[in-house]
């Protein structure tokens, strides 16, 4: 009887121990389960922009040989376009630095009408065209320095050009530019350098101004002419 008594207790007591021990491995188990996950804990990352270093404004103006005038960047580049389908005084203001872009087309609306609509037209279209992409367009109206009217719209979205405008005079001259970028980077990551680009942009309209070309060359004929007869 007294064996049978010492048998039960060591039973008991190995039971015990085994789940003394078992208890220990599960809490063991946990608490580095827990460190575990929080060292690999995930924490996300504030949302910001590349760091972009961009010069001061500087600016230029625009050669006396156009029949408009403004002030540009002089961090940009005066090309000319060379598309297949570029019109005389149709220029491009180039950014080599950032790959920026503002191209500029000009027509001239010879007292018809009809011509004015349909340039008008054309913008409007242009801009619309991007809708599916954007998602917001904005559309100012702004009266210039030297009462100039200009229409100013602003895209938001991942659409090739950010920023539009354009300048009519109703009779003679029309203009229309758009801000373009030669990469495939996305318009997040380009913030910085739309928005330093959208100041020249309203620099240029700021300081924008038509001459006739024509008209200036035949004046300076003259005066060469009268002071040849001098």
């Amino acid at each position: 009887m007294k064996k049978e008594l010492n048998e039960l207790e060591f039973m008991s007591k190995k039971k015990l121990d085994k789940n003394i021990s078992g208890n220990l491995l599960v809490a063991l188990f946990t608490t580095l389960l827990l460190l575990g996950c929080g060292d690999n804990t995930f924490v996300p990352k504030p949302s910001g922009y590349n760091r972009i270093d961009l010069p001061a404004h500087e600016y230029v103006s625009l050669p006396d040989t156009f029949p408009y005038s403004f002030e540009y960047s002089k961090h940009a580049v005066l090309l000319r376009d060379s598309s297949k389908h570029a019109e005389r005084y149709w220029i491009n203001i180039y950014y080599p630095e950032t790959d920026a872009n503002v191209q500029i087309t000009y027509k001239p609306i010879e007292n018809k009408r009809e011509r004015l609509e349909d340039f008008l037209g054309d913008a409007y279209k242009l801009t619309s065209k991007h809708q599916v992409k954007a998602f917001a367009i904005e559309e100012q109206v702004v009266l210039t320095p030297k009462g100039h009217t200009a229409v100013l719209e602003e895209l938001s979205g991942e659409v090739p050009t950010q920023l539009q405008f354009f300048i009519t005079d109703s009779t003679t001259h029309f203009i229309r530019a758009a801000l373009y970028f030669k990469t495939a980077t996305k318009n997040d990551s380009l913030k910085p350098i739309i928005d330093f680009v959208k100041t020249d942009i309203k620099h240029m309209i700021s300081t924008f101004d038509w001459h006739n070309v024509a008209q200036e060359k035949y004046s300076n004929q003259l005066k060469i002419m009268r002071q040849q007869t001098k």
